[in-house]
């Protein structure tokens, strides 16, 4: 019996091993399409990639911040124009309607005198000077008859006629082109919102994990930037007792004055520069710890070049209100030849702009959601270093 069954037992695994095997190769096949019909998962950004982006979107938001400041402050340029020749055509036109009354009076006094014609007299008080004084002819003939006061009666009505109608002109022109900063204003502030609300959507999908990982690497990126600002910082420190012994006129020499120059002239230049960019500093200290704020210029928050020019400002120098027009206003200056005061701009476009306190630091206001602080220059890219006075 035992060979009987055991001969049953294999004929029954030969029997089932056929349809296992075509099992086996058709879930292999169906695995396999399934495979290839779903989508591969979409790559998690890293913490860096998320970084990177965030820091592309405050820089993006900084330049946006640059543009609407430029067109805020062209606008208040315009506004105050056409104020001022609102005004002006308001005082032409007065002066227009005492002339106007004074040749008024002279031609009702020729008429009644019987001196001219009554023609003449309605071509006086004309609305339009200018078709009285094209027929030739009769003005002659009438100016030969004028005494010198009537003449200049004449004369002041033309003037302040033709002075009064270019006013009347200039000023529609400038009522239009603020409407078109007005809409480069709107823009700019869409811009700016509309960056800032990508780079709070991002950090706000971060875990904690992530959050704190992302805070470890702006602690790293700042003490690198401190490294690096340490080097130039110790070569002042060691050129320090040679310029402490230098006369003011060869430490001006050394930092681009004229050689040659009256020393006395230069020596006072030298004193009253330094004096300024004092100034400049003492009042960028005492913002430390105010908010950023895109657009603002203080007294109670500022963006980057609201804060630059208030300091500036405040030591009686006038800057532009944009870092782009900040970079062009005083000497260019290779960065390790910075001194305190002097304006450092980051970025290939510009966009963003501290004052130099020294030691490769500065004081500057960073981005929305930060405060005005201390920072080393090399945290971004350094574009150009400017000294104002």
């Amino acid at each position: 019996m035992a060979p009987h069954r055991k001969s049953r037992s294999s004929g029954s695994r030969g029997l089932r091993t056929p349809a296992l095997a075509t099992a086996a190769l058709t879930s292999v096949a169906l695995l396999s399409q399934t495979a290839e019909a779903a989508p591969a998962p979409e790559s998690t950004p890293s913490t860096d990639e998320v970084r990177k982006k965030i820091e592309d979107f405050y820089q993006q938001a900084g330049t946006a911040t640059e543009k609407y400041d430029a067109a805020r402050e062209r606008t208040d340029r315009q506004r105050k124009r056409v104020g001022t020749l609102l005004d002006d055509v308001a005082k032409r036109t007065e002066k227009l309607s005492s002339a106007r009354g004074a040749l008024g009076a002279f031609a009702s006094a020729q008429y009644r005198a019987g001196a001219s014609a009554p023609d003449t007299a309605a071509l006086l008080l004309a609305d339009n000077a200018q078709d009285y004084f094209d027929q030739t002819q009769l003005m002659n003939r009438l100016m030969d008859r004028l005494t010198a006061r009537q003449k200049q009666a004449v004369d002041d009505h033309a003037t302040q006629r033709a002075a009064e109608t270019r006013k009347r002109q200039e000023a529609p022109e400038g009522l239009e082109t603020p409407t078109t900063t007005q809409d480069t204003l709107k823009t700019s502030k869409r811009d700016v919102q509309r960056k800032l609300a990508e780079a709070r959507a991002l950090l706000s999908k971060l875990t904690a994990e992530e959050q704190a990982r992302l805070a470890a690497i702006e602690r790293e990126k700042q003490q690198e930037a401190l490294r690096t600002a340490d080097e130039p910082a110790r070569r002042q420190a060691a050129a320090q007792p040679r310029r402490s012994t230098d006369t003011a006129v060869g430490t001006v020499t050394a930092t681009g004055g004229v050689p040659g120059s009256d020393p006395a002239t230069v020596a006072t230049a030298a004193a009253t520069a330094t004096a300024k960019a004092a100034k400049a500093l003492a009042f960028a200290r005492a913002q430390i710890g105010r908010p950023y704020v895109w657009g603002a210029s203080g007294p109670g928050s500022y963006d980057c070049s609201g804060l630059t020019l208030a300091a500036w400002k405040a030591a009686g120098v006038t800057l532009p209100r944009t870092t782009w027009d900040q970079a062009g206003a005083g000497t260019t200056v290779p960065v390790d030849s910075a001194q305190p005061g002097d304006l450092v701009f980051f970025h290939d476009d510009i966009s963003h702009v501290g004052i130099y306190i020294g030691d490769g630091m500065m004081i500057h206001a960073p981005r929305p959601g930060a405060y005005v602080h201390e920072e080393s220059i090399y945290y971004m890219p350094v574009h150009s270093v400017v000294r104002p006075a």
